[in-house]
């Protein structure tokens, strides 16, 4: 026990991160690949995971550090996924107000529709994601919320000291945060376009309306995609010190 229960719980605790996390999560690694992974992320934190409590098999409190674990897992990689959800969230912001939600399509990654200008967000948050380290400040997330939740911590104390739930107004808030340059420039044009048609009625808006506002929103989507970073690092980092920090 004392050479397989500080490899197991760990190993645990990677291995639900990986199943709900960003990038680790998706269908296209394979399972194995995964399991292989966990096994030796969890392996080579032994250097610094020192003092972990003992916690054999056939001890009573094996079935609750099991559940633990997978829950702190779950809980950090749904967490960043969240952070994702706040990006695609404000695409799909953005679409609506550009008309362009109905250019959607089936993601097989989520098994849902996604609109063009959200799944366009959401890769290149994923990009940002991988060109930052993400992956490896996640991994770093897992081996330090072993010194805020050890081992035979209790799993709804985590949900209480984290909150996850809170996030769900930081989606909100931040993913308007970053549609709002779009949004605010599509609310001039169509006051604009409102204007215009009181002017000369004999103009039809519809007609014009509709390709004005597309060039305006793709316009400001471009513009706002390469200040993608700072909104998207604030939230990661918030995210992974709930994990990291007494």
């Amino acid at each position: 026990m004392a050479w397989l229960t500080p490899v197991l719980w760990p190993f645990l605790r990677v291995l639900g991160m990986f199943s709900v996390a960003p990038i680790f999560s998706l269908r296209s690694i394979p399972m194995r690949a995964k399991v292989g992974l966990a096994l030796l992320v969890a392996i080579s934190a032994q250097g610094v995971l020192a003092d972990q409590p003992l916690i054999g098999l056939d001890n009573p409190q094996a079935l609750g550090a099991v559940l633990q674990q997978v829950g702190v897992g779950l809980s950090i990689g749904f967490s960043v996924k969240l952070v994702f959800a706040c990006v695609e969230l404000a695409g799909e912001l953005m679409g609506l107000q550009m008309g362009l939600n109905f250019a959607s399509f089936f993601d097989p990654t989520t098994g849902g529709q996604t609109s063009a200008v959200s799944s366009f967000l959401g890769y290149v948050a994923t990009l940002l994601f991988v060109v930052v380290n993400g992956h490896l400040m996640l991994l770093m997330a897992v081996i330090k919320s072993f010194e805020v939740f050890p081992v035979d911590g209790n799993f709804l104390e985590v949900l209480h000291r984290v909150r996850i739930h809170e996030l769900g107004v930081d989606l909100f808030a931040s993913a308007l945060w970053i549609a709002l340059p779009v949004i605010g420039l599509l609310l001039f044009v169509n006051l604009m376009l409102g204007v215009i048609s009181r002017v000369a009625p004999q103009m039809n808006i519809f007609a014009v309306g509709f390709p004005v506002t597309l060039s305006v929103g793709l316009l400001g989507v471009t513009l706002v995609a390469p200040m993608l970073d700072r909104p998207v690092m604030a939230l990661m980092q918030r995210t992974l010190d709930l994990f990291g920090s007494r």
